[in-house]
């Protein structure tokens, strides 16, 4: 068995979860050596809306998504405890369960990135964590502007380059509201589910 030395850490809505979601789990999961990721659906972002679909529905499909990659590991650690889900007690509870012998990876893309001077206890994620940025369509990733709010986090930056897949959790709910096709931006299972259950319709 493999001793568990780097633990990514990739939090979000994952309203639904899609391929660009897994791209960016994978792609960090390679470029910065990492053992396993975890995928933690929030219960409830701070500097977010609510969520469509109801958060056992979520991890659900992060499961389903997750089901062919033995190192995406779902995780139900922010949806335990009452919202809103701050990031840093989740790495707090993952530096417990791991211990500090495993490091940990915040995974996160440059658009959430650019709001990290405004996390809670931004400085204690510095230095719980190294952060992996990559980089997404659309965004400008002004890491000086990062590294001047948070100055811990100077020399414990990834930045990635990724595949950057154009795909958004917003767009796929719009589709699937107006019924159009969605299928090749998403998994099978996470789209069969999604009919299944009536996610993310219109209401009549």
């Amino acid at each position: 068995m493999t001793t568990l030395r780097r633990l990514g850490i990739y939090g979000g809505a994952f309203d639904p979860i899609h391929f660009g979601h897994l791209a960016i789990a994978e792609e960090a999961r390679w470029a910065c050596c990492l053992d396993q990721v975890l995928i933690i659906p929030a219960a409830s972002q701070p500097l977010k809306p609510g969520h469509y679909a109801a958060a056992h529905h979520r991890l659900k499909m992060v499961k389903l998504a997750c089901a062919s990659n033995p190192a995406l590991i779902p995780s139900k650690l922010e949806l335990e405890r009452p919202p809103p889900s701050y990031t840093i007690d989740t790495l707090r509870i993952c530096q417990v369960q791991y211990g500090t012998d495993v490091e940990l990876v915040l995974i996160v893309g440059a658009d959430a990135a650019a709001d990290l001077p405004r996390w809670r206890d931004c400085e204690q994620i510095a230095h719980i964590a190294r952060l992996a940025i990559v980089h997404r369509p659309g965004y400008t990733l002004r890491l000086d502007s990062i590294v001047a709010a948070i100055p811990a986090l100077a020399d414990r930056i990834t930045v990635i380059e990724g595949p950057q897949l154009a795909i958004s959790s917003t767009d796929l709910r719009r589709r699937l509201a107006d019924g159009r096709p969605v299928r090749y931006q998403l998994p099978d299972a996470v789209l069969d589910y999604i009919i299944q259950h009536r996610l993310y319709q219109a209401e009549e």
